[in-house]
């Protein structure tokens, strides 16, 4: 267990390095392919709206075929994608490319967490998901951070060169441990399809854990991709500080991954979870301030932190709506939560030229603090509990 939960991890944090990459350049890409920041923006959505949108059918076809086959296809073509990111020469080409690399991107990280569901005794479940979250923390931390620095010296082409390099190797790497695992490939059968879905979102828990995750991205990772303009509005021109302020969510999200044990001994999943919603509306606020950067960067760990107090929680619950569908469950989750980051960009995006950023962030913090409260009040284990 604990060599697959290894693997798992390192298929992860090089993956999860590009999920961030982009928000620091955001504004170089604009200036250098002659669009508005507001339209460099939607580079998100364009990565995760595809992300989401094919969750159903990759989670299917994990659960018919092969979930290591799956995830090593997917880093491939993903790997080879944000490579030729870096050699577009306009905005609609970059834009089509990422669509490819989030259409691909959506194999990988939910579909690991099924490995690990299909691996892991529920009673240790979410501290095994913990360490998970750690490598996709970590991930996230040194490319948003390392873009940042990439930007400065290199360009913005530089972070796709760097971060598709990275993937490739990755899958180098570890195509000898997949094969190492000993997974029993399935049979393509579309006769499981419906069935599968249906015991998923018949589970009265599904509505609560995907319309949580909904909120936490439309609302959190929506404004991630103005950060850098809103930092150069008070003067912080610099991608690398921007870099710096978004990696500081990641730094919260590593934090949580050591004291999750103790979170859930001490303190209990309800409270943790009405904890994270508050925290994370919280944290909205602040942004709404704009606070000095450094005050900012201490707010994104904060934010990180209680993201995942509330988050962890869910995922768990997630591995357990329907345990022999396990792929589709993860990749139904995975579904939802993109899907709100992709619509987060275009929300705070009218919210710029309409009721402006601060309202969009106002409401969001209400949005945040409530969705917490109700998991804490709604969910309920249906298993042993941890």
């Amino acid at each position: 267990m604990g060599r697959v939960l290894n693997l798992m991890a390192f298929v992860i944090f090089a993956t999860t390095l590009f999920m961030r990459s982009v928000d620091p350049v955001i504004p170089q890409i604009a200036q250098d392919l002659s669009v508005t920041t507001t339209t460099a923006a939607m580079l998100s959505t364009g990565f995760t709206l595809p992300y989401a949108l094919v969750q159903p059918v990759l989670g299917a076809l994990a659960d018919m075929f092969s979930k290591t086959r799956l995830i090593a296809l997917c880093m491939l073509i993903v790997g080879v994608a944000t490579l030729a990111c870096g050699l577009a020469t306009n905005f609609e080409t970059l834009m089509a490319l990422r669509i490819v690399a989030g259409a691909t991107a959506g194999g990988v990280f939910p579909i690991a967490l099924a490995v690990a569901g299909d691996r892991v005794p529920v009673q240790q479940r979410q501290v095994a998901i913990g360490r998970l979250l750690f490598a996709a923390m970590s991930g996230n931390l040194l490319g948003a951070s390392g873009s940042g620095v990439i930007g400065d010296i290199f360009g913005w082409r530089g972070v796709f060169f760097f971060t598709g390099a990275i993937d490739l190797v990755a899958l180098a790497v570890a195509i000898p441990g997949f094969r190492s695992m000993g997974e029993k490939p399935g049979r393509f059968d579309l006769s499981t399809l419906v069935p599968n879905y249906r015991a998923i979102f018949s589970n009265p828990m599904a509505k609560y854990c995907f319309g949580a995750v909904f909120v936490e991205a439309l609302f959190l990772f929506g404004v991630f991709p103005y950060m850098a303009g809103l930092l150069r509005t008070d003067g912080v021109e610099r991608a690398s500080i921007a870099g710096v302020v978004i990696a500081g969510f990641g730094i919260g999200g590593v934090i949580y991954t050591f004291m999750v044990a103790w979170l859930l001994a001490n303190i209990g999943e309800r409270r943790l979870m009405a904890a994270g919603g508050m925290t994370m509306g919280f944290c909205l606020i602040v942004i709404a301030l704009r606070m000095l950067w450094p005050v900012e960067f201490v707010n994104f760990v904060i934010m990180g932190f209680g993201f995942y107090l509330l988050h962890g929680c869910i995922q768990v619950y997630v591995t357990e709506l329907a345990p022999a569908a396990r792929g589709s469950a993860t990749a139904a989750h995975s579904m939802f939560f993109f899907l709100g980051q992709a619509a987060g960009p275009v929300l705070y995006g009218l919210g710029l030229y309409s009721i402006g950023v601060n309202a969009v962030l106002l409401i969001g913090a209400v949005a945040l603090a409530v969705t917490g409260w109700v998991c804490a009040l709604q969910m309920r284990r249906q298993v042993p509990a941890i």
